[in-house]
């Protein structure tokens, strides 16, 4: 998913506005049900240079069935909706696809524009292919990609762990059988509720974060509670031979309450709380600028 963030320097540049920069021309763009949608026809306009990209698009449909089928909603593609924004005519209907639906319709453009971003594609998909059979390259990876963020590795470390015990407990919920994704989010939400006195959406907004990963923003004490909370559900779930989405919610608040115990002793000791305003990346940064300062 693209979730706001930059999605690759030669294709897209996404920052929190309703404007997407890709290949240096402007995509318009709106949240819907919290997924980014993107007018069509200026992705088409972005990669074509038609003059006319709703009739260059009508064409593509009429040489593609496949595509034109996915716009009916066939097979695993959601179809396009039609969205409102500020125009110069007024407020207007304009239709627009979520990311997957976007790949798709770059997948049908025959112009040389659209070849970097399917060569992209064809990476990525590969890249996929390999994380498959080899599980370990995904960690590497995605290593790779907090480094080139700026975060330390002592702080890495803390984030894998964090990543390696979290999917510990969702296949203890799967196993349990904990189906819905909604079910997820709500026995998460007990277990922040009861380590932090917040759900991670109230968390969320405290960091000033819109669809960011809350966990990417946290420091490195707020890593370790998150961790606690969810390995003592883990284990306590286990314990009790929890199933059923009931018993689970009870086992999530469960655990969540010895992070929080935990937490609130911490901050009774050192008269400080533990969930900070800041960004950790943030502040890392900072630090660096500060150094680089002093020794100028």
């Amino acid at each position: 998913m693209l979730d706001g963030a930059e999605l690759n320097p030669y294709l897209f540049t996404f920052m929190d506005t309703r404007i997407a920069i890709f290949q240096k021309k402007e995509i318009r763009k709106t949240l819907h049900n919290n997924e980014w949608w993107f007018v069509i026809t200026d992705v088409v306009a972005a990669l074509t240079d038609s003059v006319d990209p709703q009739g260059y698009l009508k064409d593509m449909r009429k040489r593609d069935p496949d595509l034109s089928g996915a716009f009916k909603g066939g097979g695993q593609f959601a179809p396009p909706l039609a969205l409102e924004f500020d125009t110069l005519g007024g407020r207007q209907k304009l239709n627009c696809w979520n990311t997957e639906g976007i790949f798709r319709l770059i997948q049908s453009i025959p112009s040389p524009k659209a070849e970097p971003f399917k060569r992209w594609m064809a990476k990525v998909g590969y890249e996929r292919v390999q994380e498959i059979e080899d599980p370990e390259l995904a960690t590497k990876r995605t290593r790779a990609l907090y480094k080139a963020k700026g975060y330390s590795d002592d702080w890495i470390e803390k984030r894998m762990r964090s990543i390696a015990i979290r999917d510990e407990l969702t296949d203890e919920w799967k196993k349990r059988g904990v189906r819905e994704q909604i079910e997820y989010s709500i026995l998460t939400a007990e277990i922040s509720k009861a380590a932090f006195d917040m759900t991670p959406s109230e968390y969320a907004k405290i960091k000033g974060l819109k669809r960011e990963n809350l966990r990417d923003h946290m420091n490195d004490l707020e890593l370790i509670f998150s961790m606690l909370g969810e390995a003592a559900t883990t284990e306590i779930t286990r314990t009790r031979d929890s199933r059923g989405f009931p018993e689970n919610k009870k086992s999530a608040r469960e655990g969540g309450t010895i992070s929080g115990n935990a937490r609130r002793e911490l901050e009774q000791k050192t008269g400080r709380r533990v969930v900070s305003r800041e960004n950790y990346l943030a502040i890392t940064q900072s630090t660096r600028k500060t150094k680089r300062l002093n020794r100028s």
